[in-house]
């Protein structure tokens, strides 16, 4: 008589789950700062560092994404910025209506995205090196074309533009809940973690995302259109930054040809925290969604503690080996107890 094999306990199914040591860790954070600060926990407090925890989150899902996928996109951040500044010219440099620019932008991040995943695809180059390069690409255009353009590096004047508050609703509005003033971009954030949670564990695109991750090779073999599903992750992330650049832009009402410069490795580190193995196959979104509330807490805790700023890029650095370190481990724990 065959025997089966024994199903894992629910413990080694807990461990297994990548978002844990995330949940663990943004637990510890929020005790800290909770306790050693006065700030922390207060509407005002609470509202800041969710804001903050927003903006990286919606991209830390993203990138988590194509991380599972097997895959990098550096080009992330210098793509909000560039999102921002293509409405910023459009509308207050050559008089497009709001809403035609909105699309504009978003027209121009998905070309960029494509643009990453053809490359890739096609010539098999890593996506660090083709993504790297458009990092620096845009990174020059942003500043180059935005000086030339307006004799400065930054865009102001958006608030007069016609339209700017009807849009203002959808990406830079807030709302009063339990005595805070709520950012729209924390709702955004819930939503997409939400749809990229069902996406990936509900849908045949989901597996195919595992898949793809985790052997390629294999996957194609079996049927997985792997350039499909590529280009489909690359315009997601750029999707996602068009978003994310929206909502800086309609938050602020102005943009920097800098903004977002230097954010590519944060998100990406918000996603290794919340599980993703830098060889693809393995993550979550909700693990990624935790990294950047990891983030957000530790970058507005910081503040309130009065420490010196510098302390961030230690403890980013610090956070992104432990997490290395602490996946290794539970994974290994749970492939001993199955």
């Amino acid at each position: 008589m065959t025997e089966r094999p024994a199903r894992p306990g629910r413990g080694v199914a807990l461990l297994r789950r990548p978002e844990v040591g995330a949940f663990v860790a943004a637990f510890g954070i929020f005790l800290y700062f909770s306790i050693s600060t006065s700030a922390f926990l207060t509407p005002a407090g609470v509202a800041t560092w969710l804001y903050s925890s927003s903006l990286f989150g919606i991209m830390a899902v993203a990138v988590a994404l194509l991380m599972i996928g097997g895959e990098f996109d550096l080009s992330a951040g210098a793509m909000t910025g560039t999102t921002g500044l293509i409405v910023g010219i459009a509308t207050t440099q050559w008089g497009l209506n709001i809403w035609l620019a909105l699309v504009l932008a978003l027209a121009a991040a998905l070309l960029v995205g494509a643009f990453n995943a053809w490359l890739v695809t096609s010539t098999g180059l890593p996506s660090f090196i083709v993504t790297l390069a458009t990092f620096f690409i845009l990174q020059g255009l942003n500043l180059a074309v935005t000086k030339l353009l307006t004799g400065t590096v930054a865009i102001q004047g958006l608030g007069a533009v016609t339209g700017f508050d009807q849009a203002r609703v959808l990406f830079g509005s807030s709302f009063p809940l339990f005595g805070m003033d709520v950012k729209i971009s924390i709702v955004w954030w819930i939503l997409l973690t939400g749809l990229a949670t069902w996406v990936l564990l509900r849908t045949r695109f989901g597996n195919w995302v595992f898949a793809v991750g985790g052997q390629a090779a294999s996957a194609r073999q079996v049927g997985v259109p792997v350039r499909r599903v590529k280009f489909g992750l690359f315009l997601t992330t750029a999707g996602a930054a068009w978003l994310v650049g929206m909502l800086q832009l309609f938050d602020v009402s102005t943009v920097q040809a800098t903004t977002g410069i230097g954010q590519e490795f944060v998100y990406i580190i918000c996603a290794v925290v919340g599980g993703c193995l830098l060889t693809g196959g393995f993550g979550s979104a909700v693990g990624a969604a935790l990294g950047a509330l990891i983030y957000g807490m530790a970058l507005q805790g910081i503040v309130f503690a009065q420490w010196d700023s510098n302390w961030l890029k230690a403890f980013l650095g610090g956070m992104l080996l432990l997490a290395v370190l602490v996946n290794l481990w539970v994974r290994r724990q749970a492939g001993e107890r199955s």
